[in-house]
């Protein structure tokens, strides 16, 4: 019994020496994604470049609309005095021009939200290739980015990441 302690004793400290010497000398960093993402030039520039890409199609939309609440006002203040034919006739208006306007509005935003992951995916490729350039560089063994509740400074490289972004910008 007592070479069976001292066995057990002996292999749990050659446990601890191993683990301690395993856990000792490794390098971490942590990204913080969003911060990167908002301070990219990168991202700025996409961002205008998507306005410009879409803004005739929104200014579109946004007629359209000012069209249709028009034909609204002038049903609701004229309505009582028109005759049958030309109140059918204005209320088909409007029933089609909002069908127009819906199919048109989600087809905008479909197209929008298909050019922006489309952009932010390439930013997001940029990131993770400046992140691997900076862990490469500066010898980090593992890098995290979301989900940490905390970090110190002394390991929190979203600065380094954010200046080599702005040197890589075209």
């Amino acid at each position: 019994m007592m070479k069976l302690r001292q066995g057990s004793l002996v292999l749990v400290g050659a446990l601890l020496i191993s683990c301690s010497a395993l856990a000792g000398e490794y390098k971490i960093g942590v990204v913080n994604a969003v911060r990167v993402l908002d301070a990219a030039p990168q991202a700025a520039i996409a961002k205008k470049k998507l306005e410009s890409e879409f803004s005739g199609r929104d200014k579109k939309l946004l007629e359209t609309q000012k069209d249709l609440k028009s034909l609204q006002d002038r049903i609701n203040k004229d309505g009582a005095i028109m005759s049958d034919t030309e109140r059918t006739r204005l209320d088909r208006e409007i029933v089609s021009k909002q069908r127009d306007l819906k199919r048109d509005s989600d087809e905008f935003r479909e197209d929008v939200n298909f050019r922006k992951n489309e952009e932010f995916g390439k930013i997001q490729r940029m990131i993770i290739e400046s992140i691997k350039q900076i862990a490469d560089e500066q010898k980090y063994d593992l890098v995290l980015g979301e989900s940490v509740i905390y970090a110190s400074k002394a390991v929190d490289i979203t600065e380094s990441v954010i200046e080599r972004l702005k040197k890589n910008n075209p």
